[in-house]
C-alpha cells in the first residue's frame, strides 16, 4: 500500500508549542513529577488525560494491551491504581503474572510516561469503594462479569444489561466480589519529552532500597 505509506510519512508530528523539560529540576520521586505533568495536561484541556495503556502478559507469554482509566496515584508508595474484574482477561493475567506496564501519552504536549513494576490487589473494602464510585452503566456492565466473552446476539446483551440495571435499582450497593482495585508499585518510571528537532529528553527513575535514582537517556 504505497499510498498509505506515503500518507503516514507526510503526517505532521510535534506540531504547536511544546513545553520545556529540565531533568535537573525534577523532584526526587517520580510520582510528584507525574502529578505535575498530569495536571498540566488537564489545564491544557487534553481529552481524557487520565487514560492509559495497561500492558500485561497472557498464558502464552504474548503481550496484551488495552486502554484503561487511572484511578489514583499514591506518592509515598510510588503506586499507580486501576481497577478490573478478576475474571476478565487482564484480571486473570495479573493473577498469573502480577507485573504490568502503564503508558501515558499526551499528544499535544509530546509527552509520554512509562511505568513498570509489580502489581498487588487491594483489599475488598477499597475495591468495593472503587466499584461504587463508578457510574450506573459501568456498574451494570461489570456486574455481568462477561467481559471479552463471545457475543452472538445483541438482544441477549440488551436483556442482560436491563436485568443488571434493575438489580442495581433494587440493590444500589451491590458489588461483584471479583471487582478488584490494583496498585502497580513502580520500580521504573520514564518521562519522555518530545522535541520538534528530535532532540527528545528522556529521564528514568529507578527504585532502590534507599528510594529512587535518576538518569537521563539517549533519545
Amino acid at each position: 500500500m504505497p499510498e498509505l505509506r506515503q500518507l503516514l510519512r507526510n503526517l505532521e508530528v510535534f506540531a504547536g508549542e511544546l513545553p520545556s523539560f529540565d531533568p535537573a529540576a525534577t523532584p526526587a520521586a517520580p510520582a510528584e513529577l507525574f502529578a505535575d505533568w498530569l495536571l498540566a495536561a488537564v489545564d491544557a484541556k487534553i481529552p481524557e488525560p487520565h487514560a492509559m495503556t495497561l500492558s500485561t502478559v497472557d498464558e502464552h507469554g504474548a503481550p496484551q494491551a488495552r486502554v484503561l482509566i487511572l484511578k489514583n496515584v499514591l506518592p509515598e508508595a510510588g503506586g499507580w491504581q486501576f481497577a478490573a474484574h478478576l475474571a476478565s482477561p487482564k484480571g486473570r493475567q495479573l493473577t498469573a503474572r502480577p507485573r504490568a506496564a502503564l503508558t501515558f501519552y499526551w499528544q499535544p504536549q509530546a509527552r509520554q510516561v512509562r511505568v513498570t513494576g509489580p502489581v498487588v490487589a487491594e483489599s475488598r473494602e477499597l475495591s468495593a469503594a472503587d466499584f461504587l464510585a463508578r457510574g450506573t452503566g459501568a456498574r451494570a456492565e461489570a456486574l455481568l462479569g462477561r467481559q471479552s466473552g463471545p457475543l452472538t446476539d445483541p438482544a441477549e446483551r440488551a436483556a442482560a444489561l436491563a436485568a443488571s440495571r434493575a438489580r442495581l435499582a433494587r440493590e444500589p450497593d451491590a458489588v461483584p466480589p471479583e471487582w478488584t482495585l490494583y496498585t502497580l508499585l513502580a520500580d521504573r518510571v520514564e518521562f519522555w519529552q518530545g522535541d520538534r528537532d528530535r532532540e527528545h529528553t528522556r529521564l528514568a527513575y529507578h527504585r532502590t532500597a534507599d528510594g529512587w535514582t535518576k538518569e537521563t537517556l539517549w533519545p
